[in-house]
């Protein structure tokens, strides 16, 4: 039986991906490992939104050049979006047997058998309906406490600076069966908290193409008193499930589970997803918001399909709707042609909307994005490096005061594991997305601890733990 390792870089998206790979070529007779000199197959997951992540997998390509001289049976291939734009130099340059995007990944038994014969395998074609329905990932590189379950794929936004339209195809939406079905299999191997991912969540629909909506008989058990988890019905109504029913269903029927999501945009954020958060206690107040630019001219150049206004109308209906919330983003700056004003405009933003965390970074040029086909890259490194110093000093000093602020509160924190620093303290997140770290005392990873914080920094909460915890998920779906 061959041997596969995976390695995976980039995004959540990526990690989930990993997993569908490995459900894959276990059903084919392959055996997964963590070993890659026990591998017969070395599979590299990619990331190419950003130049440093593929110049880390030509780095990791080097290595594996070297393990196929020890071992030259050995075969090596890239998946991923690095390997949809980049693809036939992966094979001519890289000396790689085997490359796959990111729709191709129900190939790869076939991509492997034509690449032991002939030496190199490719496969990159895009798709507008694959979805990998009906496949239940091998969970992989995990905690056993968190597990990630994609619900979209590809992208239809089309962000002039953003590689991903390009790399994963355009978007489409899952089966709301298969990812229930996912979440189910999460609760059932013990896990405590799962992560729906898109590109865009809040775009997320589906419907099914005859106009049959499946539904779920929730029939608690059957005759002989085991779980019946579900079977499914035909239903003549004709519906759509859109991110807000998707997500009030999950969080019903994985009771047991902390719910997150990610990533949202801010053009659909809508005060239904706001409304189901707030009645479903099992979904984490944390909303992970990307602005990228505070000026609206800058906004318009990126093709965000929103300006300011709307943004922070988005702000304040998540402020009034769910004031416990935690509110993160992405933003950079020195995107072509952003002046000082344009900078100061995000600065300005940030002070109004004072995020709890923000992913911070300057403008790189993307090949093959609209962006570097026709805006000129026109502001200095210097430039850029000094407004993101700027962005960074502001953000944390915000975080700081945001952290001081929970001083003295009580938060449900799920142990993820032990701290860096010291194996005596766990270290997790509470609902809002805020590490906190605490004395482990008679605690484990994947309890829910209550912990009430005494301390901090700019980037980790610190608590002691206290009696009782005032999060408890539901007995039953109800």
């Amino acid at each position: 039986m061959s041997k596969v390792y995976i390695e995976t870089y980039g995004c959540q998206m990526n990690v989930a991906d990993s997993e569908t790979v490995a459900s894959i070529l276990k059903k084919s007779g392959y055996e997964i490992t963590e070993d890659m000199h026990a591998a017969d197959i070395v599979l590299v997951n990619t990331c190419s939104v950003r130049e440093n992540a593929e110049t880390r997998v030509y780095g990791r390509l080097a290595v594996f050049r070297q393990l196929r001289k020890a071992n030259p049976d050995v075969v090596v291939g890239v998946l991923g979006c690095m390997a949809e734009r980049v693809k036939e130099e992966l094979i001519t340059k890289q000396g790689v047997n085997l490359v796959a995007g990111p729709d191709s990944y129900r190939t790869l038994p076939e991509l492997l058998a034509k690449s032991s014969v002939s030496g190199n395998a490719i496969d990159i074609e895009l798709s507008t309906e694959e979805t990998y329905a009906g496949i239940c990932p091998t969970r992989l590189e995990s905690n056993g406490i968190s597990g990630f379950v994609s619900i979209t794929r590809g992208c239809n936004n089309f962000c002039t600076y953003c590689i991903v339209p390009y790399t994963r195809g355009r978007e489409r939406s899952r089966d709301a069966k298969d990812i229930i079905t996912e979440a189910l299999d999460l609760q059932e191997r013990g896990y405590k908290e799962l992560t729906l991912l898109g590109q865009n969540v809040n775009s997320y629909a589906f419907k099914t193409e005859d106009g049959r909506q499946k539904t779920l008989d929730r029939r608690q058990e059957t005759e002989d008193g085991t779980p019946n988890r579900r079977r499914e019905t035909g239903d003549t109504r004709q519906e759509t499930w859109d991110f807000p029913r998707l997500l009030e269903q999950v969080a019903k029927e994985v009771p047991s589970m902390r719910i997150r999501f990610t990533t949202s945009h801010p053009k659909d954020m809508s005060d239904e997803t706001l409304r189901v958060i707030a009645r479903n206690a099992n979904i984490c107040r944390h909303i992970h918001l990307p602005v990228q630019s505070g000026s609206n001219r800058i906004l318009k150049l990126m093709n965000r399909k929103y300006d300011r206004e709307w943004y922070l109308n988005r702000i304040r209906a998540i402020r009034e709707i769910l004031p416990d919330c935690g509110i993160t983003t992405d933003v950079f700056c020195g995107f072509p042609s952003e002046t000082d004003e344009d900078h100061q405009d995000s600065l300005a933003l940030m002070k109004e909307v004072r995020f709890d965390f923000a992913f911070m970074y300057k403008y790189s040029e993307r090949p093959g994005t609209y962006a570097a086909d026709h805006l000129p890259d026109d502001i200095a490194e210097e430039v850029k490096g000094a407004r993101l110093q700027e962005i960074i000093k502001l953000q944390g000093e915000i975080g700081l005061a945001s952290n001081r602020s929970d001083i003295g509160k009580t938060f449900d924190v799920l142990a993820e594991g032990s701290s860096k620093k010291s194996k005596v303290q766990l270290y997790g997140r509470n609902p809002q997305n805020k590490v906190i770290v605490f004395p482990m005392e008679d605690k484990r990873p994947g309890d829910i601890v209550s912990v009430k914080v005494t301390d901090c920094t700019g980037a980790t909460l610190k608590g002691l733990q206290v009696s009782g915890v005032g999060y408890q998920v539901p007995a039953s779906r109800g």
